[in-house]
């Protein structure tokens, strides 16, 4: 699939049909690697000269607009793509590929009626293209924030021992209380176990002797159990803090430890649930704004035609996807199609940075011309 096309339209001196069978003779005598297309424009509601310089002036910002919010869904749907290892077939509008859909393309009549004033389609337009982007923010951020707690979650598990859950790490069997005694969860560095195995039992009265015993290890710490007296808890904190040692605070309790693994779950199947419905619905989305934008392309080469060759409307639009080598070659052929004094009045002039822009893009021609960029 092409990833960049041209929407053109050059004016009509004589018939469309005879136009169009001589660009296609050039194109492919001269540029014959560039596919070809016809873009079936309506007969839409000209409306007044005004009416049409007014819209004109819109028309490159709102592209824009409707440009983006495309861009935007498509790279949504790659990301959800990604983590998900999903197998793209490829975007598609209506079921068609969405190249295809360009390069075929047909106005809906039924979804905007040629009879509205051009201004009203747009604006349609774009009043629809914004409520998606809005449902699109509230479904992405909705989803974000599940996989914001996720991944709070995750850090949790996966960090070093001073500061991961240790939930999953202590078992009942680890942990002694009574009335007196009380189990407490040390934080050694690796390098100070030795230290920690011949001293512990001398950092203040009332110790268990040989109560430690190592629960994990990761690559900076390792956690031990030590089983002592309650009345000298907080002494011995203090002395293992002297000495390097961090006491975790943690108080088994085998029913939050079920609630937790519980909303884990809970998290996960919900993350699950809105990835599979944020790309489902991005799809379907995709479709609609890339139609949306295809109808509102067709809008603005009928308007830019109209100031550019006139009325009554005659023009022939056309889709083309040149290779990067053949650019110059088919802007030629294009430019010869057009009226000599015309093309005299449009040619950029290199030397001083180009013609005055017309319609918002980038460089002038004696034909109208944008950009369709896919990705």
């Amino acid at each position: 699939m092409s990833t960049r096309y041209w929407i053109v339209s050059l004016p009509v001196q004589g018939s469309a049909a005879s136009l169009w069978s001589t660009l296609q003779d050039s194109i492919s005598r001269h540029s014959f690697d560039t596919p070809l297309y016809r873009f079936n424009v309506p007969n839409l509601r000209v409306g007044t000269l005004d009416s049409l310089l007014s819209l004109s002036d819109d028309l490159f910002k709102a592209n824009s607009f409707v440009e983006g919010v495309s861009h935007k869904i498509r790279r949504q749907i790659e990301e959800l793509e990604r983590v998900t290892g999903v197998e793209s077939s490829g975007l598609t509008v209506d079921g068609v590929p969405v190249d295809s859909y360009l390069t075929r393309f047909v106005w809906d009549e039924a979804k905007y009626p040629t009879i509205l004033p051009l201004r009203e389609i747009v604006d349609g337009i774009h009043v629809q293209v914004s409520k998606i982007e809005d449902d699109l923010k509230v479904r992405v951020a909705e989803y974000s924030n599940v996989r914001s707690q996720l991944n709070a979650i995750n850090r949790k598990q996966t960090g070093s021992l001073a500061v991961r859950d240790l939930s999953n790490l202590v078992k009942p069997e680890d942990i002694v209380t009574s009335e007196h005694l009380v189990t407490l969860l040390a934080v050694v560095p690796k390098y100070s176990q030795k230290d920690w195995l011949a001293n512990y039992e001398t950092l203040t009265n009332y110790v268990v002797p040989r109560s430690s015993k190592k629960l994990h290890e990761d690559n900076e710490y390792a956690l031990y159990t030590v089983t002592l007296f309650s009345r000298v808890a907080d002494n011995f904190k203090v002395k293992a803090r002297e000495r390097g040692y961090q006491i975790r605070e943690f108080e088994y309790s085998s029913q939050a430890q079920d609630s937790w693994n519980q909303e884990l779950e809970k998290l996960v199947q919900e993350q699950e649930s809105l990835r599979s419905s944020l790309l489902q619905w991005c799809y379907t989305s995709y479709g609609e704004v890339f139609s949306s934008w295809m109808h509102f392309s067709a809008v603005r080469v009928f308007t830019e035609s109209i100031l550019r060759y006139g009325l009554p409307p005659s023009f022939l639009a056309c889709v083309l996807s040149p290779s990067t080598k053949s650019e110059k070659k088919v802007r030629s052929i294009l430019e010869k199609l057009c009226d000599s004094t015309s093309s005299q009045y449009w040619k950029a002039d290199d030397e001083t940075g180009g013609a005055a822009v017309f319609g918002g893009d980038a460089d002038s021609y004696p034909y109208v011309s944008f950009t369709i960029n896919l990705i």
